[in-house]
């Protein structure tokens, strides 16, 4: 066997056995969620069942509005994906390419966000948001989201890129007569595609996964989102209804999936790209 080969079966073994802990309890989950309650911690445990059954599913959305919790998780996440493209591409730009006193400090200053836990902040921003009459709204969660760790991140992402970028693209632009704004929207943005999907699942994922803030702001049930609404699912004696559970988080969690596997390669080659691989 040639040693370029042998090299190759043992990255695929390793990789293999790698990813055993991350893909069977996933498997796991969604198997179980078609079996009847009873079946779930049955010993000795089967991974698939004899009898596979809906009535997990069809639970999920008569216990709770979780149809209408369904939605508000995907209207957030698309605004605060959104919102979080446009201003840390322009941050991002900015930083990268617009030259003025402090810049790198200014920089510097915003990296900080990344330090600082949302735990910290979670009170003065409850007690200001109170004020301004937006508890038990939706506002929180899409400016506390779109303008916090996960932007910083994304402006640190768009500039790492926009650096990357041949300086003689924005030569040619200017003398074309195109100032910043549409050297922004017509040369820097299209070639910063892979950049913009690794934000754009980054950031995604960031506001899908939220739970702390919107336990914090939330407390109308028709308003929760998916992690707030996954721990609701208790019998009149505050069991767990496991079963019911695990149809509902296999809901919130294949669709996530299935769009990290269609954008993966332009997410890894975005990391890449913005110094970030490795």
């Amino acid at each position: 066997m040639r040693p370029d080969l042998a090299r190759r079966i043992g990255l695929v073994v390793a990789l293999t056995v790698l990813a055993v802990p991350f893909v069977v309890p996933t498997v796991w989950m969604i198997a179980s969620s078609f079996k009847p309650l009873a079946e779930i911690f049955q010993s000795p445990p089967t991974l698939f069942t004899d009898s596979p059954t809906l009535d997990a599913y069809v639970e999920a959305f008569s216990f709770q509005p979780f149809a209408r919790q369904y939605v508000n998780s995907v209207y957030i996440a698309v605004v605060v994906t959104i919102v979080t493209l446009v201003v840390s591409s322009m941050a991002g730009y900015a930083f990268a390419r617009v030259r003025f006193p402090g810049s790198n400090a200014l920089f510097l200053v915003v990296l900080v966000g990344l330090l600082v836990p949302s735990e910290v902040t979670i009170v003065p921003l409850f007690q200001m948001f109170k004020q301004v009459g937006l508890v038990n709204t939706h506002w929180p969660l899409i400016l506390v989201t779109a303008l916090a760790a996960p932007c910083v991140l994304a402006t640190f992402i768009m500039r790492q890129f926009f650096l990357a970028l041949p300086g003689e693209l924005e030569e040619a632009a200017r003398l074309d007569g195109l100032g910043r704004p549409a050297i922004w929207a017509r040369i820097a943005l299209p070639l910063a595609k892979p950049a913009l999907s690794a934000v754009t699942i980054l950031t995604f994922l960031a506001s899908w996964n939220l739970y702390l803030e919107p336990t914090v702001y939330l407390t109308s049930p028709e308003l929760f989102t998916l992690p707030q609404a996954l721990t609701r699912y208790t019998d009149a004696y505050g069991g767990e209804m496991w079963n019911t559970q695990l149809a509902a988080a296999t809901m919130t969690v294949v669709p996530v999936l299935i769009v990290f596997v269609i954008a993966q390669r332009q997410f890894v080659e975005g990391l890449a790209h913005s110094g970030l691989k490795g």
